[in-house]
């Protein structure tokens, strides 16, 4: 009788124990596929894996969320860049006027009224195809006149349209205001643009002006063909304009930057990834960053494309993002660059598409996010509040604004200015450019980097 209570006791904490053991088994928890638990579960698991901050993200947290409201409880505050989608749900892509309707726009104050420039128009858009054009003045949208108190608003809802109607006028300085009309604009696509270049004499110097509106995959020819045309006509200066340009492909802005760098090697340093403990960093020279997604044309193709230049002027504001910031800050080690406008988005962030590919009969949402940080070959980068031009200027000066390429056009007017080394000032500002809540860019996901 003596031995019983300790068996007793012995046998209730050896069950007790087993128990314990049996509920903090390693087991992955598994849930029905299609639910939002399925769905998070994997996004979670993904985050901690690859994002930048994934030290940053202590607990799973409410699975039950719709999945983009969830994948937006795992990033960092800073980070606006990450995003997630879903292919066959259109209402999870992020939305811009440029990708729904083919333009930009800005607001400004002018002698007591108030107006949205249009500022970008692509070749082929929606917006094009039914009248719109850079300078023009929208003052009524959906038949209401802008005003300070509802500009803003009122550009929101463009963001949410399908479909705008737009009061626009024309305006110049000799003939004042002209030519009111109401276009009306459907949402549509808008296919690859064209890169329009010219040379620009400006007192007996040569100079090239190249607008790109976005870095698509494979146009590295273009760049050759181009470049091989600008150096025959012997120029000896370069206005290069990204201020529309919200990134794209690296391959092809890294083969744009092997023409213009001066005095590069194939196996130079060009770009720093530095990511997490998981994913490291990863140097890319200017040849392996070229043949990522670029192989029809060669490193010494593009070299002998080269125009003789030892310096750059990029023309850039808050829509110059992405691939577009990445070519000023990598090429400072190797030229001067001299940039020109306003202060860049500042997009200093790269990854790769993850998707999630666990049903192959069925596609499922697509994540991107910031996986490594960018810096060039001197290690500067760190550009996350935009890229400060070394020129300062608006290019809303005035309520005429020219076509980009017109030398009155006031960014280039500054390039042209400073190449002559004429210290006229612009023409003194008389409009009053007025802030959005939330800039709508074109901005390209993420710049890639193949995992």
């Amino acid at each position: 009788m003596k031995n019983c209570l300790p068996i007793k006791l012995f046998s209730f904490f050896f069950f007790t124990l087993f128990l314990i053991s049996c509920e903090n088994t390693d087991e992955p928890v598994t849930y029905e596929e299609n639910t939002n638990e399925y769905v998070n579960d994997w996004m979670y698991n993904q985050m901690k894996r690859y994002y930048l901050w994934n030290n940053a993200i202590k607990s799973q947290g409410n699975l039950a969320l719709d999945p983009k409201e969830y994948f937006k409880t795992l990033l960092q505050s800073e980070d606006i860049y990450s995003y997630a989608i879903h292919p066959e749900k259109p209402e999870t892509s992020p939305k811009s006027l440029r990708s729904k309707f083919g333009f930009d726009v800005s607001f400004i104050a002018f002698e007591g009224k108030y107006y949205g420039v249009i500022l970008y128009v692509l070749e082929d858009s929606p917006a094009k195809n039914n009248g719109l054009q850079r300078g023009q003045l929208i003052t009524h949208i959906e038949g209401t006149e802008l005003k300070l108190d509802n500009y803003d608003n009122l550009y929101n809802s463009m963001l949410a349209d399908t479909q705008l109607d737009l009061k626009v006028v024309s305006y110049s300085a000799q003939s004042g205001f002209s030519n009111p009309k109401t276009v009306s604009v459907l949402q549509g696509f808008t296919f690859l643009q064209p890169i329009p270049y010219q040379v620009i004499e400006n007192n007996n110097t040569k100079i090239g002006y190249v607008s790109i509106p976005h870095f698509d995959v494979g146009q590295a020819q273009l760049y050759l063909q181009m470049f091989q045309e600008l150096k025959s006509k012997s120029i000896t200066e370069l206005v290069l304009d990204l201020r529309y340009n919200g990134g794209g492909d690296v391959s092809s802005a890294t083969a744009l930057s092997i023409i213009l760098a001066s005095n590069i090697k194939a196996d130079d340093l060009f770009i720093k990834f530095e990511g997490n403990q998981n994913g490291g960093n990863v140097d890319q020279s200017f040849a392996t960053a070229l043949k990522s997604n670029e192989s029809s044309v060669s490193f010494d193709a593009l070299r002998n494309a080269h125009p003789g230049i030892n310096k750059v002027y990029i023309l850039c504001g808050k829509r110059t993002a992405s691939a577009s910031e990445l070519i000023i800050n990598n090429l400072k080690p190797y030229m001067e660059v001299i940039t020109i406008g306003e202060k860049t988005f500042g997009k200093d962030v790269a990854g790769f598409p993850i998707v999630d590919d666990r049903n192959p009969d069925k596609r499922g949402w697509i994540l991107y996010p910031s996986i490594y940080k960018l810096f060039n070959a001197r290690h500067e980068g760190n550009y996350s509040k935009g890229i400060n031009p070394e020129i300062v200027l608006n290019e809303l000066q005035q309520p005429e604004v020219f076509a980009l390429g017109n030398r009155s056009e006031t960014l280039l007017q500054g390039a042209l200015n400073r190449i002559s080394g004429n210290t006229n000032k612009i023409k003194t500002e008389t409009v009053q450019s007025l802030p959005l809540s939330k800039i709508s860019t074109d901005i390209d996901p993420l710049l890639q980097i193949i995992p």
